[in-house]
């Protein structure tokens, strides 16, 4: 009993002291800030295409003369890929390996099909949940862009918008034919 007295007297001292220091409107105008802040953060300048393809069910467009290896650096989807080859790693160049999570962001490249001359749009996803995977590392940078251009750039960890940071690949999924061709 002397334990809950105790406990309930030191509650009771620090409302009693945040009571003193802080008014009704001071707290409400915080809170307000922390409350727009917070709904701030879908606004900022990062592609979330992945996560809506996922969402959808996206499967991967039939494309006339998909031709390469989905384990070789040099497959025609990879062209701006930084990172571990999901095809490498017990996925395959559109899914992520068992235990994994695909990120909800994604950097975007544009990349030429050899097979049928045409450029796509392939969205580079991170497959996040479990350790590197630590086979078939590709680093091409064909479109990057410097970190200050987040959409466009693969030099950061996608992972961070994902349930757990631990990066382990990447896979490449075609959104569909680049405007202009």
């Amino acid at each position: 009993m002397q334990q809950r007295n105790w406990i309930d007297r030191g509650f009771e001292i620090s409302a009693r002291h945040f009571a003193r220091r802080t008014s009704r409107r001071s707290f409400l105008s915080q809170l307000g800030t922390f409350l727009f802040g917070a709904a701030s953060i879908p606004l900022l300048p990062m592609s979330r295409v992945g996560a809506q393809a996922a969402d959808m069910g996206f499967k991967d467009p039939d494309i006339e003369g998909d031709a390469g290896d989905p384990q070789s650096c040099d497959y025609w989807r990879y062209c701006s890929i930084d990172g571990f080859m999901s095809a490498c790693c017990g996925g395959t160049a559109t899914s992520c390996p068992p235990g994994t999570e695909m990120s909800a962001v994604t950097w975007v490249g544009t990349c030429r099909n050899p097979a049928d001359n045409r450029d796509y749009l392939i969205s580079y996803n991170d497959c996040c949940g479990q350790s590197r995977c630590g086979q078939c590392f590709c680093n091409n940078n064909e479109d990057d862009r410097p970190t200050y251009v987040p959409a466009k750039s693969n030099n950061i960890n996608w992972c961070l918008a994902s349930s757990t940071t631990a990066y382990n690949s990447t896979v490449a999924l075609v959104l569909g034919i680049s405007e202009g061709n």
